[in-house]
């Protein structure tokens, strides 16, 4: 496996959901998931048995998988201690969780095998409201942007069988430069420039989404006086 930092990263925990009430409106919701005994199927459309209510915002092939660090957890039990039963595998609505890995070590564009499939990091999780309405708290969304315990989705690159303890093997490794971190710092504030909007344009593996809104933001800077 190539890069040391993530030589031991292994799947704890598979989870799915179904489409369900979520908060005291009862907006649909897929958030909520469960954890899978034994083999999963997944394909470019996601894990079998998941389901995603708004799919303008959730699921789709850029954002078919939704990976989360293990150790985020701890991070998230320091912080709001009074959610504490709640921030357990699947407490994000994350399909995979995953041990030995987090946001500094996963990249935009790794290339991994878990178990026959063969998935590609595509972009960090961007929280929307839904976050807060699971744990009735609207302080979670900013602080997921502020501390950066995201996690990332995966398109599916080769549809295969995965399941809990299955080891993460990473085969590529195409952006060196760009960790998850280094992205996440861009999307809360952080300074960029036109050479990182160009870089993103055309980075490999970015969702095709964020290559456009690079690209966009490379033809604004052009049109600046």
């Amino acid at each position: 496996m190539q890069g040391s930092a993530i030589d031991h990263a292994t799947v704890v925990s598979v989870l799915v959901g179904q489409i369900a009430p979520l908060g005291p409106k009862g907006v649909p919701s897929g958030f909520i998931k469960g954890p899978v005994a034994g083999p999963v199927c997944v394909t470019t459309l996601g894990l079998a048995g998941d389901q995603q209510a708004d799919l303008k915002v959730h699921g789709g092939p850029e954002k078919a998988v939704y990976g989360y660090a293990l150790s985020s957890y701890a991070v998230w039990r320091t912080e709001f201690p009074e959610h504490g039963t709640l921030w357990v595998p699947g407490g994000l609505g994350e399909n995979l969780t995953i041990d030995g890995i987090d946001e500094e070590t996963v990249h935009i564009g790794d290339v991994v095998r878990i178990g026959t499939a063969t998935l590609q990091v595509t972009q960090p999780r961007q929280p929307c409201f839904k976050f807060a309405l699971r744990f009735d708290d609207k302080r979670l969304p900013k602080a997921m942007t502020r501390n950066g315990r995201s996690g990332w989705y995966y398109r599916v690159v080769e549809s295969g069988i995965l399941a809990a303890g299955d080891r993460l093997d990473l085969l590529e490794r195409p952006n060196p430069a760009w960790p998850m971190t280094r992205f996440n710092r861009l999307l809360s504030g952080g300074a960029s420039s036109v050479e990182d909007m160009a870089e993103l344009s055309v980075l490999p593996g970015l969702a095709s989404a964020w290559q456009q809104t690079a690209r966009d933001a490379v033809a604004r800077a052009g049109s600046t006086p």
